[in-house]
């Protein structure tokens, strides 16, 4: 399996969607713990680096000077 790295301001999609409907999230925060922030309704969510991994389904969008 090959090392995904994520950056700061990336929209990820994830397996599940949100209660307000939307699956893409914005990385705010990277480390031992993502902080990340629902595209639809705006709320956020601190979640452990394991279990982020596992329900990202892909990168959606990049900046693009982490590309």
């Amino acid at each position: 399996m090959a090392f995904v790295r994520y950056y700061v301001g990336d929209v990820v999609k994830m397996k599940k969607s949100h209660p307000c409907g939307s699956d893409e999230w914005e990385v705010k925060r990277i480390g031992t713990d993502f902080l990340i922030v629902c595209s639809g309704c705006g709320h956020q969510l601190l979640m452990p680096r394991p279990k982020f991994e596992k329900a990202v389904k892909k990168i959606v969008s990049r900046l693009p000077e982490n590309e």
